[in-house]
């Protein structure tokens, strides 16, 4: 899948937050919390528009989107009933990459999205090698048996404090197994995300 691969550094401290959810980005805001270039720390008020576009950027690379890509989740979520921010943010925590990375058998997005490509996973038993992949309320994720004694995953779940720390996700660390109970409600979702600035974006 085709994806930002420049330096996130940059990116999250443009957004002065650790957007990708990596360890290794929390040390580099602690020393430059301000945002790169040259006028890093003498930014000028922006417009409304800017700040619109800004937290469809953030998302966008938070969840590891291309503009064609988020426009499509983002028809999606408009079309389905509810509140349409809340419907994008659900779509995308629904995503298998994301749900792996939330499970804690990954240390980020990116790597869930590398694993899930090298068919490391199965879903209801069966393989499933697309990161986008939607999860429904009930299925289970679990790590394919031959691909158990993967490091990267014994790392990340050493970060996991008791079995899940998301309401709609349960985690047994023996077996290398998580279930998707439900989709997430926006009050459940970790995101510093004004979902009702993107919508407002697209809507002109």
């Amino acid at each position: 899948m085709a994806r930002y691969t420049g330096p996130k550094a940059k990116i999250v401290r443009k957004f002065g937050e650790n957007i990708f959810g990596n360890p290794k980005f929390d040390r580099i805001l602690a020393k430059k919390s301000y945002a790169p270039g040259q006028h890093g720390l003498n930014r000028k008020k922006v417009s409304d528009y800017a700040l619109q576009l800004r937290e469809k950027q953030k998302v966008k690379y938070m969840y590891g989107l291309l503009e064609k890509q988020f426009r499509l989740v983002f028809k999606r979520a408009d079309r389905m009933k509810g509140v349409t921010g809340e419907n994008l943010l659900m779509l995308l925590e629904s995503r298998l990459d994301n749900t792996i990375f939330r499970l804690g058998l990954a240390v980020s997005r990116d790597q869930a999205r590398q694993m899930i490509l090298h068919r490391h996973f199965l879903v209801n038993d069966h393989i499933v090698n697309i990161p986008s992949y939607t999860l429904k309320p009930g299925d289970t994720i679990q790590v394919k048996s031959k691909s158990r004694k993967l490091s990267a995953i014994h790392e990340s779940l050493k970060k996991i404090q008791g079995d899940s720390m998301y309401p709609w996700l349960t985690l047994d660390k023996a077996k290398l197994t998580g279930t998707f109970v439900d989709r997430p409600q926006r009050v459940d979702i970790p995101v510093n995300i004004q979902e009702n600035m993107i919508v407002e974006l697209y809507s002109k």
